[in-house]
């Protein structure tokens, strides 16, 4: 009798050779990729008494009585909750809560992973900014963090801001925040490379959604000499009468040189090329960039400048691929961003830890450091370790930690 093969179109088991060829990403997904397991037995009388009813009910009445307690008798002090509305999956686009589910089992399977951090998948059927505030908030209570996953912009923005006002515990975009923790980690050690610091850069961001919006920020905030954003229409700049709140924002912080039109004339000169949006760039505007440029092309599948392409021009190139040197890959750092946030059990996320993370991950690099080495693999076993141990230092030096 033939095996049992996958349709890879509908799923099903099939055990006929003839039919479409076996795919395994739909075998290794069949019941999906997560299970709950318990931490203590529950084999006798005995033990059930304790686990459950009556013995429970001592540990409730005495967090009822301390509230605090609930970090120490319950898993919230090491659960985050991943949420999503579905709306901006991968390079998938507006797919729903349901085709998103595999993707954030996927982010909690990470999450455990690489930072031995536990993860609940939550997947909403709005796509309401109030609605997912207010259900993100009734079901806080269960939860040491909250991260924040495929949100399109710009409610992701406002979603965010709004549950770290109303929560005490930490609220994290990882599309906005992971990417510019490990992209600043690469552009660090890229600059050391070749004898510079980020106060001698001037970068140049392709995309002006979640990603390019807090990528542009971080680096601001961490000293880089200047940056241009730049979306569809061309350079976010003031003199434009068409841009939304976030990107009027963006042109007040940004672009100190005052470049004005298309991404290709604010790449002239450019010591950073930094993608984030997909599409293609010309290879004459990576051509027309600084000497000794970075170019870091982070759009999956299809890097904005082909490797091949920018190594004929650039000093040190990175994309989101992992079939490449120098993967931007958000796994570097949110698993030890929280895993560091829920040691300490600290209220929120601040700039200076997410600061700290991106120096802790540059500094894994170490006497490695290598144009094909700026950032090191998210199998590195001391990315994990190094990441938790920089934030839950600097969540202590920002007045955050609760322990």
């Amino acid at each position: 009798m033939a095996a049992e093969i996958v349709n890879p179109r509908t799923g099903a088991e099939t055990d006929s050779e003839s039919d479409e060829p076996f795919d395994p990403a739909f075998a290794l997904h069949r019941g999906g990729k997560l299970a709950v397991s318990a931490t203590v037995p529950v084999r006798d009388r005995d033990e059930l008494s304790l686990a459950y009813t009556p013995g429970v009910a001592r540990v409730c009445t005495a967090i009822a009585e301390k509230p605090e307690l609930v970090h120490d008798y319950t898993w919230k002090s090491q659960v985050v909750a991943v949420v999503t509305d579905g709306t901006a999956v991968l390079g998938l686009g507006d797919i729903g809560p349901e085709a998103s589910l595999p993707v954030m089992e996927g982010k909690a399977i990470l999450f455990k992973q690489f930072g031995g951090v536990d993860a609940v998948p939550i997947a909403l059927a709005t796509t309401d900014t109030d609605e997912i505030v207010e259900t993100v908030v009734r079901l806080a209570p269960s939860f040491g963090g909250v991260n924040l996953e495929d949100i399109a912009a710009p409610r992701c923005f406002e979603i965010e801001r709004r549950l770290q006002e109303a929560l005490d515990i930490p609220v994290f975009h990882d599309d906005q925040h992971g990417t510019a923790v490990v992209t600043l980690a690469a552009l660090r050690n890229a600059a050391k490379l070749t004898g510079r610091g980020l106060g001698d850069l001037r970068a140049v961001i392709s995309g002006a959604g979640a990603a390019g919006v807090a990528i542009a920020k971080f680096l601001l905030e961490a000293g880089i000499g200047d940056v241009a954003v730049a979306d569809r229409k061309g350079v976010v700049s003031a003199d434009r009468d068409d841009l939304t709140d976030v990107k009027r924002e963006i042109a007040g912080l940004t672009n100190k040189a005052g470049v004005t039109g298309s991404l290709e004339s604010a790449l002239k000169g450019a010591d950073v090329f930094i993608g984030v949006s997909g599409g293609t760039v010309p290879e004459a505007a990576v051509a027309s960039m600084a000497p000794d440029s970075f170019v870091f092309a982070m759009a999956n599948p299809d890097p904005e400048v082909h490797p091949d392409v920018a190594h004929r021009y650039a000093a040190v190139v990175a994309t989101g691929r992992s079939d490449f040197p120098n993967q931007i890959n958000n796994v570097l750092a949110f698993p030890g961003i929280f895993a560091g946030a829920l040691q300490v059990r600290a209220s929120r996320i601040t700039e200076g830890m997410k600061i700290a993370a991106a120096e802790a991950l540059a500094d894994v690099v170490g006497d490695e450091l290598a144009a094909d080495f700026v950032i090191p693999s998210p199998f590195d076993e001391r990315v994990a370790p190094a990441v938790t141990a920089a934030v839950a230092a600097a969540a202590r030096v920002d007045g955050v930690a609760r322990r």
